[in-house]
């Protein structure tokens, strides 16, 4: 019931009847009936009688009676709330006056059905608007889809393209709703991922010590070009002769022009960066700190301070603020900004650099002393690695400084290695106070980011890195955001706190809400904006 069949289940029909509640008690007994006659019919067959078969034509008269269950609940509802609400009502200081009830077609999880509600009209404003008490009541947003289905369709699209959650919803619905409803159903969703994340309740049973870590990552973003060419007036159709997939193909790319062939080093992403955090704590047992306990993700596309102002509002929230005296240990990957950071908002927190990082730099420095991949190179760079885990950073820097004295200053290839080997004797040197390994392990704290960088890979790279995606900040903040709540485990509660909001917007303003929206909200502000 897909396609063509989706289109003709959402017309207005002919002759249009508006049923009363004993036709549709009539009409649920019939549907009730089938579903009897059914099981009967295919109980009496002959010994070929396949499950699989069954259950699919089950599945349909049951959804039959499911739809015919929901009209009647609706109709039933209606009396109530027009009863309940009368020929006259006022909200938020705006008259209203009962108008005719309309009809709708609404997508369920059942299929598409047809009800009738009582229209509420604006009499003291121009222009005037109005609302339906059943929708409100109901908590039935202007979407013309049911909340369960938008809210199952953006949970796919988290996951998946929003073309490809489409066609995982097939199997499983009725009636799926189209690639644009999707999309903006999400772009809705993501007008309210910050307010959630302000007011989500924090974990209940943490542990003792708060790791903080922070890493960005760039997702591909659309040029200025690229743009043009979605937003540009769309040229006459072709020919039916050459709307094959082979020639249409062929007519875009004469019509745009050929980009230039990438000189070596060139980056043709554009990639715009992205800042996560992942927050956990570490509960002692005996020796050891065992976890991670409730783990806890957040990223945007906002400045890096919007990362650690969001931190620190979860730290407080968890009892870790500045005068609670609990452990809190930061790990970055050794970037000034986030060190800057770092400082301002968790000045007293133990911050430790990635040794993943600082032994990536090891290994920059010993090609240029040794040839790579060989057993020099390895050895050499073990050795230092070595060091670095015992709390020896400053001899290691002592050994590379040693070695770049003895590269002459000038011959092939010698100012490049001297460069680079002072590049990262400078990188260490001015981060003694943050590796102090020796002493982490001692205490079981964590002394790399390996969390954080499956966490990255996971919600950033699967989703908004994939070949082709060339995405528009804001519109990839939404799914970023999302991402991030599913993975929390928090999707069910933060549907819930969308759609509350949304059905006491409607209640209060009278006005009919609608989720979706083609504008998606502007990214979060470095600063918190006070309420």
């Amino acid at each position: 019931m897909n396609g063509i069949s989706q289109l003709s289940l959402c017309k207005k029909p002919e002759n249009d009847h508006r049923p009363s509640i004993s036709e549709l008690s009539e009409s649920l007994r019939r549907a009730f009936a089938s579903v009897e006659a059914l099981v009967s019919e295919w109980a009496d067959r002959g010994d070929a009688v396949a499950f699989k078969d069954f259950e699919l034509a089950l599945r349909s008269v049951v959804m039959a009676l499911a739809r015919a269950a929901v009209c009647l609940f609706l109709e039933q509802r209606e009396d109530r709330v027009v009863a309940r609400v009368g020929t006259q009502g006022v909200a938020s200081g705006r008259r209203f006056r009962r108008a005719p009830a309309r009809a709708r077609n609404l997508m369920t999880l059942f299929g598409v059905i047809r009800y009738w509600r009582t229209y509420m009209r604006e009499v003291s404003n121009s222009p005037r608007r109005g609302y339906h008490p059943l929708d409100v009541s109901l908590g039935l947003t202007a979407d013309r889809v049911s909340w369960n289905v938008l809210s199952m369709a953006a949970l796919f699209a988290t996951k998946l393209s929003f073309a490809q959650a489409r066609s995982c919803l097939m199997p499983f619905l009725p009636v799926v709703p189209s690639t644009e409803v999707i999309e903006q159903t999400v772009l809705g969703l993501g007008h309210h991922t910050e307010d959630w994340f302000a007011s989500a309740p924090p974990p209940e049973a943490d542990g003792e010590v708060l790791v903080i870590m922070v890493d960005s990552k760039g997702a591909p973003t659309a040029t200025e070009q690229e743009l043009e060419r979605r937003r540009g007036k769309r040229k006459q159709m072709a020919p039916a002769w050459a709307r094959s997939p082979r020639h249409r193909s062929r007519q875009r790319r004469s019509r745009h022009p050929k980009k230039a062939r990438p000189a070596k080093g060139d980056k043709s992403k554009n990639a715009k960066m992205a800042t996560m955090v992942v927050l956990y704590t570490l509960r002692r047992e005996g020796e050891l700190l065992v976890g991670p306990i409730n783990r806890w993700t957040y990223a945007s596309f906002a400045p890096k301070k919007r990362a650690f102002v969001v931190a620190l509002r979860e730290a407080e929230k968890r009892g870790f603020s500045a005068a609670s005296g609990k452990r809190i240990q930061v790990v970055t990957d050794g970037d000034d900004d986030l060190a800057r950071y770092t400082a301002e908002y968790f000045p007293e927190a133990l911050h430790t650099i990635d040794i993943i990082h600082v032994v990536e730099k090891l290994w920059d420095a010993g090609l240029c002393l040794y040839p790579e991949g060989s057993e020099e190179l390895r050895q050499w760079v073990a050795e230092n690695r070595e060091r670095l885990y015992g709390g020896a950073a400053p001899v290691v820097v002592y050994h590379l400084q040693k070695s770049m004295n003895a590269i002459p200053k000038t011959g092939p290839g010698n100012k490049n290695r001297r460069e680079r080997l002072a590049s990262v004797i400078r990188y260490i040197s001015k981060r003694y106070d943050k590796m102090r390994y020796h002493q982490l392990a001692a205490e079981d704290l964590e002394v790399s980011t390996g969390l954080i960088e499956g966490a990255i890979k996971n919600i950033i790279g699967r989703r908004c890195d994939q070949g082709g995606m060339r995405w528009i900040k804001e519109r990839a903040e939404s799914v970023l955001q999302l991402r991030c709540i599913e993975a929390n485990g928090d999707w069910d509660a933060f549907c819930s706190f969308v759609h509350d909001r949304l059905q006491a917007k409607g209640q209060h303003q009278g006005l009919r809400v609608r989720l979706q929206t083609q504008n998606p909200a502007s990214l979060p502000p470095a600063f918190e904006v006070a309420a």
